[in-house]
């Protein structure tokens, strides 16, 4: 993705550089599939926990093309599995996303343990954000 200008980057994390809710949707089979996740923005993709062995993952495998929405947002990206969770090249995201969830990461849903928690990372290629009046094209 190409550099957001410096007022889009400060809307986009003032947004959703937190624990917020986005939906996330996939195709397989010409069928799209949409579910709503936690997200994480940071420096152009979106950041979510989730089962490498989900729907989503196994869709984003075949076919990394994706699209979200949020709060005043539509976008495309492509989705990118980081590995696992717990790897040491993970580390610096997973704090991060340890404190970005803290309200709710260790309620018992998610496995650590399990190699098959992994990052998933949607790196943005283009969206529409509306901003206080200001329309930016990402």
């Amino acid at each position: 993705m190409k550099k957001l200008n410096p007022d889009a980057e400060k809307a986009m994390t003032e947004r959703f550089g937190k624990d917020t809710v986005i939906a996330l949707a996939t195709v397989e089979n010409g069928i799209p599939y949409v579910r709503n996740v936690n997200a994480y923005y940071e420096d152009g993709a979106f950041y979510v926990i989730t089962y490498a062995l989900s729907n989503k993952m196994k869709q984003l495998e075949k076919n990394p093309v994706a699209a979200i929405s949020g709060e005043w947002f539509t976008a495309h990206g492509n989705g990118v599995s980081l590995g696992y969770f717990g790897k040491k090249e993970n580390a610096v995201m997973a704090e991060k996303l340890r404190q970005v969830f803290a309200e709710w990461i260790d309620n018992g849903h998610t496995n650590f343990a399990d190699e098959n928690t992994v990052i998933l990372r949607i790196e943005l290629t283009d969206g529409l954000l509306l901003y206080y009046g200001t329309d930016y094209v990402i």
